[in-house]
């Protein structure tokens, strides 16, 4: 019972996935960080403060704070915008750089310029 248990933790896809979760928490912290200390402060500046947590109102005893949640609404777009453009668009441009694109030798001249008409005009049309 043992060496099964022994064989369960050390199977490839648990380490994994405990390496991945650990990444993922060291990951969550760094862009946390530069949330909070680069992007908050710019909203401060253009707002006037970086925590709307002090915004209330109550009915009937009941104390609702709308304020807590705008700052965790701008956290949150703040957050997917550092991912965004400081981790998913670099590793893209990345990525493509490093994988050239497949030569297409088979596909006919006629073929092929009706491919990149298709594709250009996909890019039209996601402008």
């Amino acid at each position: 019972m043992l060496k099964e248990f022994r064989d369960f933790l050390f199977r490839g896809s648990i380490v994994e996935l405990a390496v991945a979760f650990v990444m993922g928490l060291a990951f969550a912290a760094l862009v946390n960080s530069l949330v909070e200390n680069l992007v908050m402060p710019i909203v401060a500046m253009i707002v006037g403060k970086p925590d709307f947590s002090d915004l209330t109102f109550t009915i009937n005893d009941a104390v609702y704070r709308y304020g807590a949640f705008i700052t965790d609404v701008i956290q949150f777009v703040a957050v997917a915008a550092a991912v965004f453009f400081f981790i998913v668009k670099p590793v893209t441009a990345m990525m493509r750089r490093l994988r050239p694109e497949p030569i297409d030798e088979g596909m006919p001249d006629e073929e092929r310029r009706h491919q990149e008409l298709l594709e250009a005009l996909g890019r039209i049309g996601t402008r």
